[in-house]
């Protein structure tokens, strides 16, 4: 049996713009499936933390646009797990706010938080490194985090360093390090003593809101106000005249680099973010030029390094083409170079204000 302690709160209200055409505001990323497994992002994610967690302990927060689309996706979830931003103000607020509700639910609670888009293949090893920081978190006033062994010096990434003379699994945190540029990174992964910052953590719902406490007392104020209307009919109208107002701001910055008992495990599990078309490229199956081909049939000549995708199975001719992104969806046809796919997100708004919204 499940232990009913054990909360999670879901992430899931990004837009995933470096996705177009495929994700967009309407329709973002979570809820597609992207690498073509039959699930999507939003159910995989779920389902991975079910096997640890009870079904109606999980919280998915989201943006109330997307309320719709967590039912359709998640039926076993019920509307009240589901919390609604009606606005977007990064990580923190809506942390704190879902940690609220928790706590007013059940002050013994011990949560994870997770992004809805991650993709994790050894879910087994993850339950186990999810295990080890409730055990701690139940015992320690604690804020942790799950950090990612780096495999070459990305810049994409924030570093999390930790005390090179721990011996323990758990180790205590030093310092969260901003994303880095190339030789910075190259320094940091031949010291060994520094992790990938894949932004899922664990804590006490207790330890969390002392955390908001001491070091955001205004949001924490802001929020508190609130505790009366929790879990009740009257939380909607307060959430909605209030959240708007609440500073923009990530955990991260709010409370995970100001505190002093933040402490990381190294995960055991393969981890892939999947936040631009070569992430996902890298997890896909390819063919024997290195073609990565989702819902399409392709017809492939003096062309390598792509990644095609299309919808319903569409015939799709490519020749001549090195490294490049083709993705075709409804009235947008993408086809890219993959070596500038960070810059999608300018070319989304340079579409919307040619072409209209509707197109993002």
């Amino acid at each position: 049996m499940k232990n009913s302690n054990y909360y999670a709160i879901l992430m899931a209200g990004g837009v995933g713009s470096r996705f177009w055409p495929v994700s967009t505001e309407e329709f973002p990323k979570q809820f597609h499936d992207m690498l073509g497994t039959g699930d999507t992002l939003i159910q995989k994610t779920f389902h991975r933390l079910a096997n640890l967690i009870p079904v109606e302990n999980i919280y998915i927060l989201t943006n109330e646009r997307y309320n719709d689309l967590v039912l359709q996706q998640l039926p076993e979830v019920k509307q009240k797990q589901v919390v609604l931003e009606p606005a977007m103000r990064n990580t923190a607020p809506c942390i704190l706010y879902a940690s609220l509700k928790i706590q007013k639910e059940n002050p013994d609670a011990v949560m994870i938080v997770a992004p809805s888009d991650h993709w994790i293949e050894d879910e087994k090893s993850f339950s186990n490194n999810v295990q080890q920081a409730f055990n701690f978190c139940s015992e320690n006033d604690a804020l942790m985090t799950l950090g990612i062994t780096p495999t070459f010096p990305n810049t994409g990434y924030g570093y999390i360093e930790y005390d090179n003379a721990s011996t323990e699994v758990i180790k205590p945190v030093n310092q969260f390090r901003e994303k880095p540029d190339y030789e910075t990174a190259k320094s940091f992964i031949n010291q060994g003593n520094f992790l990938w910052n894949a932004g899922i953590f664990m804590w006490s719902v207790n330890s969390v809101i002392n955390a908001f406490q001491n070091n955001q007392p205004d949001l924490y104020e802001y929020f508190e106000a609130g505790i009366s209307v929790y879990n009740t009919d009257a939380e909607a109208d307060f959430i909605r005249e209030y959240y708007p107002k609440a500073e923009n701001i990530s955990v991260d910055y709010a409370i995970m680099e100001k505190s002093k008992n933040v402490f990381v495990i190294a995960a055991e599990f393969d981890w892939n973010d999947l936040g631009t078309w070569g992430s996902l490229y890298d997890k896909l199956d390819k063919d024997e030029n290195r073609n990565a081909v989702v819902n399409s049939r392709a017809l492939v000549e003096d062309a390598s390094g792509n990644m095609i995708r299309t919808k319903d199975d569409k015939v799709v001719v490519v020749d001549g083409l090195k490294d490049y992104i083709i993705v075709d969806k409804d009235e947008v046809l993408l086809i890219y170079p993959k070596s500038k796919e960070q810059d999608i997100k300018k070319v989304l708004q340079n579409v919307k204000g040619k072409y209209g919204d509707h197109l993002g």
